[in-house]
């Protein structure tokens, strides 16, 4: 069956934030770890430019000349994203998508279930999701939970630099499936430019 299969269902959740924030992708299956990375990126609408890297059974994978650079003696090694594709998987898989160390971001990656489509993707795609993504370089999870306080507090006295720090606006709830999309869609492009923030609701509309 698996042979057949010319795409992936995946679905990856941020960890230790609740309600859960998650993105469920159809991913062409010849894709390898690296443009997963990618699809990861566009979907949750980072930034890109931090240290990453995938942790399955134990074992790391990742830009091999990057994160061995700090390694310790006591750090698995590392092996090249380029080298392991979705297929190499089997359905009902899970591991760990880890973005930057300073924050120390962690994502569960389940592989949900191959599919043989009409057409072999060229792209990949979003097909839902919910919850925005906690702001770049918030602080890991502590620091987004103490960014929500004061976002919800406009007495808050790092109020006005806070929202003038995320773009003016921010909503934990916003979720806008053709934005992420479309940035899916475009995630292996060179120099794609994404809008970096949240955009602020016109006047008079509904939340």
């Amino acid at each position: 069956m698996f042979n057949a299969a010319n795409a992936v269902q995946i679905k990856v959740s941020i960890d230790e934030i609740q309600p859960v924030v998650w993105r469920r992708l159809i991913l062409p299956v010849h894709w390898n770890l690296e443009h997963l990375h990618l699809g990861i990126q566009a979907a949750f609408n980072w930034w890109n430019y931090h240290l990453y890297e995938f942790r399955i059974g134990g074992l790391r994978y990742g830009e091999v000349e990057t994160l061995t650079e700090d390694a310790t003696d006591d750090d698995p090694r590392v092996f090249d994203q380029r080298e392991v594709r979705l297929l190499d998987f089997e359905q009902g898989a899970v591991f760990s998508y880890r973005y930057d160390f300073g924050d120390g971001w962690r994502d569960t990656v389940a592989v949900e279930e191959f599919l043989t489509l009409a057409a072999t993707p060229k792209h990949g795609s979003c097909v839902a999701g919910e919850r925005a993504r906690p702001p770049e370089d918030v602080g890991g999870v502590s620091g987004y939970e103490r960014f929500l306080e004061i976002m919800a507090d406009r007495e808050d006295p790092e109020y006005a630099e806070t929202i003038r720090w995320c773009g003016g606006y921010f909503d934990r709830g916003w979720f806008d499936l053709s934005i992420a999309d479309k940035d899916l869609r475009n995630a292996l492009r060179p120099n794609v430019k994404r809008c970096m923030y949240q955009p602020k609701p016109k006047a008079g509309s509904k939340k």
